[in-house]
């Protein structure tokens, strides 16, 4: 089989690395193509997978991004011609539309709300083939047909069968196994779904850092540049080792989607605080259901900083989380390894999940 896999978003790579390898280690030709995004090419690099790279840079604006997407199109159309590829794989709009305009089928892999997400919705969905989902959105999506299954997307790469802590990494920035230590993470809200989103204010943050330094040393990760009162905690690391950072955290605290599901899905005590909270169903099923995360509204600053005090004078905090952590991965399934048997057997996967919607349960 010839596979298109798209990227526009670091986070994409995590999420397909482990198809992208598998499905080539089965004997498919696979094609990877990635925006101008160095954070996601640095990743591809790192995990040794070839890929080509379209011209031009990201824009911020509305405008700008639909100029983009008409300019992917148009170099995605001569490679898809080139490989002659069969079907597209990917979280990007380009690769539904793509598979629309070439008469491809598409696979289209969407996490979020329909509610939260109006243009993917209207400039996605329709176009591609099937939409594949997080279980915990059933309800939450009008795309017909759509395949849920039950998982997320970070279990795809922080499952058990994929994903193994490596204590190194701590090291290389001081620190030791055991050693306490907070990381936080600030988002650029730049995303055309972000719309008005607010988080956490710098006020807000450096009295956030105040209340964790007693407890251990405060780690920043940021999108962009971040404010100068925060220069002093910020990290310098590369992209694929947060997750090892994450596992042995003794808390995340930011305003953050993707880092507050994989800080909690690694076990360890997640907070969000943004106007999104409450809005986004995957993230408010690790909140409700396992008691792996806590979202606060940005009016909620003061209550989220009770919770947390009270969770930092707890003497075996971590050891609870991993608890709740084996009660949610006792739910779910091996993302990646499902996501492999779907592509492979498209269009006939589709049929069988349809058909027996339990038969995702032989993926753990």
């Amino acid at each position: 089989m010839r596979i298109l896999v798209d990227i526009c978003h670091p986070a994409h790579v995590h999420l397909f690395k482990h198809v992208i390898r598998q499905l080539r280690q089965h004997g498919h030709f696979v094609i990877v193509t990635v925006k101008d995004i160095p954070a996601a090419k640095q990743l591809l690099k790192f995990e040794e997978i070839e890929y080509i790279s379209l011209p031009g840079s990201k824009k911020d604006s509305l405008v700008g991004k639909a100029w983009t997407q008409v300019r992917d199109l148009y170099h995605l159309r001569a490679i898809v011609r080139k490989h002659r590829i069969e079907i597209g794989v990917g979280s990007s709009v380009n690769v539904a539309q793509l598979g629309r305009l070439m008469r491809f089928p598409s696979l289209f892999f969407d996490d979020d709300d329909d509610a939260v997400q109006p243009l993917t919705v209207r400039f996605a969905h329709p176009f591609a083939s099937v939409v594949l989902s997080p279980a915990a959105l059933k309800g939450h999506r009008a795309k017909n047909p759509s395949i849920f299954y039950p998982g997320s997307h970070e279990l795809a790469y922080l499952h058990p069968n994929h994903f193994k802590p490596d204590s190194t990494v701590l090291k290389s920035i001081g620190l030791e196994v055991g050693m306490p230590f907070f990381i936080m993470r600030f988002n650029a809200f730049k995303a055309h779904h972000d719309g008005n989103v607010q988080g956490l204010s710098l006020l807000q943050k450096l009295e956030l850092i105040r209340m964790l330094e007693p407890f251990g040393r405060v780690l920043i990760t940021t999108e962009r540049m971040t404010e100068k009162e925060l220069m002093p905690y910020q990290m310098k690391m590369a992209p694929h080792q947060i997750h090892h950072l994450l596992h042995y955290a003794t808390m995340f605290i930011g305003d953050s989607q993707t880092m507050t599901s994989e800080a909690a899905i690694l076990g360890t005590p997640a907070f969000r605080c943004n106007s999104l909270v409450g809005q986004l169903t995957v993230i408010e099923e690790l909140t409700h259901r396992y008691g792996l995360a806590f979202g606060f509204q940005p009016d909620q600053f003061e209550p989220m900083k009770r919770t947390i005090q009270s969770l930092l004078n707890e003497t075996h905090l971590k050891d609870e989380w991993q608890r709740k952590r084996s009660n949610f991965l006792a739910d779910k399934i091996d993302v990646t390894a499902f996501f492999v048997w779907f592509i492979e057997h498209y269009p006939e996967s589709q049929s069988i999940i349809l058909q027996q919607p339990d038969f995702v349960y032989s993926f753990s």
